[in-house]
């Protein structure tokens, strides 16, 4: 899919199967920047190469080209595919340093973060050869360049990348998409990164990695809708609290999806865990004021 002059984006689906035998369906995206040379913002998971190849063929360019690989983070859908992109083209891999220990063990990671299925999203390991930080901007060519935004929340090294010259932010997940299942790390970093995105000026296009690409208006209003489903789920779990022990956490998980009017089943450790970063942060009262 054609976003701007040089912006492509990829939907590459893919199927998680739960220990409960229940197979999830999947997307994530990653996307293109064609022009001199070639940028991929994250890999989506293994196999994703292979769409990502012939995207690139069929724009009459080569795989080969790619020289810059930036992964917003560690997680098994956006570094899936790496190690095949590098073995091929030989491009350097940027990620945050504090996600480079997770991308360069990818079995450190599924012990310390365990999901279903990790190894069969995962192609393997990949050394990270430039560590991003907030603020650096990335060179692509001819005035063409990505800044990055440190927005952690969703993992410690979570970045977005704007892309000024044609007005598109790559959001990752850091914007939680309402409706679908949130996860992030810490609830008050999310807060103060969503805060970061409304604070940018600019910007046409919001391209997300668990969403369909927005533009204008659509844009803020979907950073803005991710404000408000954190807000939402603050207010379940601090309300639960009040009203006594929250219990087991895959209870409150439960609790918390119901009263969100999403599928108690969906509950698992890495949601419980968000939920739960509500519980220490539940006496913050400015964590949603202005």
């Amino acid at each position: 899919m054609l976003i701007t002059e040089h912006v492509h984006a990829l939907r590459i689906p893919f199927q998680v199967h739960l220990p409960t035998g229940t197979t999830l369906e999947r997307f994530v995206y990653s996307f293109l920047i064609l022009g001199n040379r070639i940028c991929l913002v994250d890999s989506g998971v293994a196999s994703a190469e292979e769409v990502i190849f012939k995207t690139i063929e069929k724009a009459g360019r080569k795989p080969e080209e790619i020289d810059l690989l930036v992964l917003t983070h560690s997680h098994p859908d956006h570094i899936g595919a790496a190690k095949a992109i590098r073995d091929k083209t030989g491009c350097v891999v940027a990620a945050h340093g504090a996600e480079k220990g997770w991308i360069e063990d990818v079995d450190l990671q599924s012990r310390e973060r365990p999901v279903p299925g990790f190894h069969n999203l995962v192609g393997g390991s990949v050394p990270v050869g430039r560590s991003l930080a907030d603020g650096d901007v990335i060179e692509l060519w001819d005035g063409h360049r990505l800044k990055v935004i440190h927005t952690p929340g969703h993992s410690a090294g979570s970045i977005c990348l704007l892309y000024e010259k044609e007005k598109v932010l790559f959001s990752a997940d850091s914007v939680p998409i309402p409706g679908d299942v949130p996860i992030y790390g810490d609830i008050v970093e999310s807060v103060r990164s969503l805060r970061k995105l409304k604070g940018l000026h600019g910007v046409d296009h919001l391209l997300a990695a668990w969403d369909k690409p927005r533009q204008g208006r659509e844009a803020e209003e979907t950073i803005d809708g991710g404000l408000q489903t954190l807000q939402l789920i603050h207010s379940i779990v601090t309300g639960l609290a009040a009203d006594g022990d929250p219990g087991d956490p895959m209870e409150l998980c439960r609790k918390v999806l119901a009263a969100m009017g999403l599928p108690p089943a969906l509950a698992n450790p890495l949601i419980a865990r968000s939920f739960l970063s509500s519980l220490q942060a539940k006496d913050r009262q400015d964590l949603f004021t202005t």
